[in-house]
């Protein structure tokens, strides 16, 4: 190959990566603003129709008590709606025995932060507690990271495992990468069953006002760490047990989290749907940099260092099994199983 068709390659790969990026964009783009019409369309009906309720109530409340002036309602309604976003119920009288900061609700707090879920609802009221909770995340958003990380990596071992029973019952019918669906395909529907379906049915039976459209609205918008807070478990005041009914929560989100983690990691070992791959930034001169790092350290004297991902023997402790990420050595090592 001559020089000037590598470097017309080069060009052409390097275009053509561009091209790709803008359009997957301005797909985006589209893909968000018509969401954004969508939810307009069908949620702005909804919000007339309560803001008109709320002014009729107003409106007979005001002809009624004639005792109260429009300012002093105003700042009622005002120190109502504060409390409210600050996750204190303002009814009955303000009476609750199970306060937003005993040790269990706290508990959920601090696991909402760290796992960026973030409700919303009850949030540090005083000073020293919001800058705590700045550190508290900053610190432990990392930590939480990784500890995923880690958990995942193990619990890719036994679905590997199930993954290579696949590939020994099935490998003479199907090709690799239909294995590998079904496999993924597995792993969803289970993890739908065990932490959608039934936690869902769960938290209908325990909240008096969900109906299962609402537990399972909550169970997707908590597990992928949307976080809206418009339905928290135990939000009630005369909830029974609320403090460990949060607790419970907070480790059916961690453990949830987890699952969801876990179906990202096997999808990314499925180099076909690694979808995300066609549009990263690839470098010319990669192979270039590191001759020169090494061309540079060998004339200092420096020991050149290999790193992980340079060693083949690095891999071969798996055997065979797909670590956490590494989508295209996965596949080549699956793959190298089947024809064994």
């Amino acid at each position: 190959m001559s020089i000037n068709q590598e470097m017309f390659e080069r060009w052409r790969d390097r275009n053509m990566n561009k091209l790709k990026f803008s359009i997957f964009l301005l797909g985006y783009l589209v893909y968000l603003c018509f969401g954004a019409m969508v939810f307009s369309l069908m949620e702005a009906p909804v919000e007339d129709k309560i803001r008109n309720d709320l002014y009729e109530m107003r409106t007979n409340f005001k002809r009624d008590a004639t005792c109260v002036t429009d300012a002093e309602l105003e700042e009622f309604i005002v120190k109502i709606v504060q409390a409210t976003n600050r996750g204190i119920s303002a009814v009955r009288n303000v009476t609750s025995s199970n306060p937003n900061w005993s040790f269990g609700q706290a508990l959920f707090f601090a696991g909402t932060v760290i796992t960026t879920i973030g409700y919303g609802r009850v949030t540090p009221l005083s000073e020293a507690g919001k800058g705590f909770c700045v550190l508290y995340a900053i610190i432990g958003i990392p930590l939480t990271l990784i500890l995923f990380t880690a958990v995942v990596e193990r619990l890719m071992l036994p679905t590997s495992w199930f993954l290579q029973f696949m590939f020994r019952k099935l490998g003479h019918l199907y090709k690799v990468f239909h294995i590998q669906l079904i496999h993924l395909a597995i792993i969803i529907i289970l993890v739908i069953i065990f932490f959608y379906i039934i936690p869902a049915a769960i938290y209908v039976s325990i909240e008096p006002k969900w109906n299962y459209l609402d537990a399972f609205y909550y169970c997707f918008i908590s597990l992928t760490t949307v976080g809206l807070g418009d339905y928290i478990p135990g939000d009630s005041p005369d909830q029974p047990l609320r403090p460990l009914y949060k607790v419970a929560t907070t480790f059916y989100l961690f453990i949830g989290l987890l699952m969801m983690m876990l179906i990202l990691a096997i999808l990314y070992e499925i180099p076909e749907l690694n979808i995300g791959f066609h549009f990263y930034l690839k470098s010319d001169t990669d192979e270039d940099e590191r001759m020169r790092l090494q061309s540079s350290a060998a004339a200092s004297g420096q020991k050149y260092s290999k790193q992980i991902d340079d060693e083949p023997a690095a891999t071969s402790d798996y055997q065979g099994i797909p670590s956490f990420p590494r989508p295209q050595a996965a596949y080549q090592s699956t793959e190298g199983s089947i024809q064994q």
